[in-house]
């Protein structure tokens, strides 16, 4: 029997759009940003770990690329002081687009070497979590370190310091949640394929 290669199909059109605009929705509302300080905790990027492993890393990204563009239109449409690093496109875009991808080999990895469904998916959504946040705070990091710190009020000597405190503080609690979300969406989602 001859294996034919999988193809973008029109589930995976659906899904990317379904899961995109729940990404649009989470950025249009409180809902998706968690103040913490002068900066926002997210939950933007579930989805595109949900798509990721639920349909393949083609999905992942592509709900990564609107989850980026979104990022950066609303960078422009309602600034803040820091808006500025995500006009550019390495900072909002390229690394939600790397969630997507990241998630489904981590997912892959995970559940062969686990063999627990449940587990495999918990780390997935902290690992994808993860990415996003190392992701946009390192290219902050390498193309805006003091500028950024600046703009924050603060020395752009401490930038280093600054910036790892934001990607500690911001990015466990959303590792956590999204591990909760990410591993009950996808257990339901395949429960109903079943």
């Amino acid at each position: 029997m001859i294996e034919t290669k999988k193809s973008f199909t029109v589930r995976h059109m659906a899904v990317t759009g379904m899961l995109g605009a729940i990404s649009v929705v989470l950025g249009m509302t409180p809902l998706g940003f968690i103040p913490v300080g002068p900066t926002n905790a997210t939950i933007m990027h579930i989805p595109v770990i949900i798509g990721a492993i639920v349909e393949g890393p083609i999905v992942g990204m592509l709900v990564g690329l609107i989850f980026g563009i979104f990022s950066l239109i609303r960078s422009i449409t309602a600034p803040t002081p820091i808006s500025f690093v995500f006009w550019n496109p390495l900072v909002s875009i390229l690394p939600r687009i790397l969630i997507g991808l990241a998630s489904y080999y981590i997912y892959k990895f995970f559940s062969k070497t686990t063999k627990n469904e449940a587990v495999s998916i918990g780390i997935t959504g902290a690992l994808g979590t993860l990415v996003n946040t190392l992701g946009v705070l390192g290219m902050v990091y390498a193309l805006y370190a003091e500028k950024f710190v600046s703009a924050l009020g603060l020395s752009g000597q401490n930038a280093f310091k600054v910036i790892s405190g934001i990607g500690i503080t911001n990015g466990l609690p959303e590792m956590f949640v999204a591990m909760l979300i990410v591993t009950a969406a996808v257990k339901a989602i395949k429960k109903v394929r079943r």
